[in-house]
């Protein structure tokens, strides 16, 4: 049940709106205590996101495996100090691939509560899936260059591609 996006730079539609579309790249480094730290970046706009996301500590629904969690994923616009929380499900250990969730039932009802918040605002699409893996030597040298804060954190990291839709900080009056 994967979403699907219009090609870079398309605007699609959306129930009578405009929504904004980006694709480009994310490196995203997975902490050992759950969270999630990184950027994404689409050229050739040279926009740049911070990406900040917390497992939600929650019971976990039986039907799914021991490498699904939600996270409350926090994208950070830096030009405008601008930031919107996205609800998204994660899987995979060292490998993640992360999703908009569509519905929470099963968890705790202040989970499914901040899910069906998300959907009465405009709706954000959130799509990303790992194609490079760096651990040990290589996530210290990529966190070096590109993370500094995060050095000596033991983080894996994941860079592919994301796809981001419906986001528009400049429409945003949070």
């Amino acid at each position: 049940m994967g979403e699907s996006f219009p090609n870079v730079g398309e605007e699609g539609e959306k129930e009578g709106r405009t929504e904004k579309v980006m694709e480009g790249v994310a490196s995203i480094a997975l902490l050992p205590n759950g969270s999630i730290s990184g950027h994404f970046i689409q050229l050739p706009n040279s926009i740049c996101y911070g990406l900040y996301g917390t497992e939600l500590e929650c019971e976990r629904e039986c039907s799914h495996g021991e490498d699904y969690r939600l996270i409350k994923l926090t994208v950070t616009d830096y030009n405008s100090k601008k930031e919107r929380d996205i609800v998204v499900e994660c899987r995979g250990h060292d490998a993640a691939k992360i999703c908009t969730t569509e519905h929470a039932h099963g968890w705790q009802k202040d989970v499914v509560g901040m899910v069906e918040q998300k959907h009465e605002k405009s709706k954000v699409s959130v799509s990303f899936e790992c194609e490079t893996l760096k651990a040990d030597t290589a996530a210290e040298d990529h966190l070096t260059k590109f993370m500094p804060k995060l050095v000596g954190m033991d983080a894996v990291v994941n860079i592919g591609p994301m796809t981001i839709a419906g986001l528009d900080f400049d429409a945003d009056t949070e």
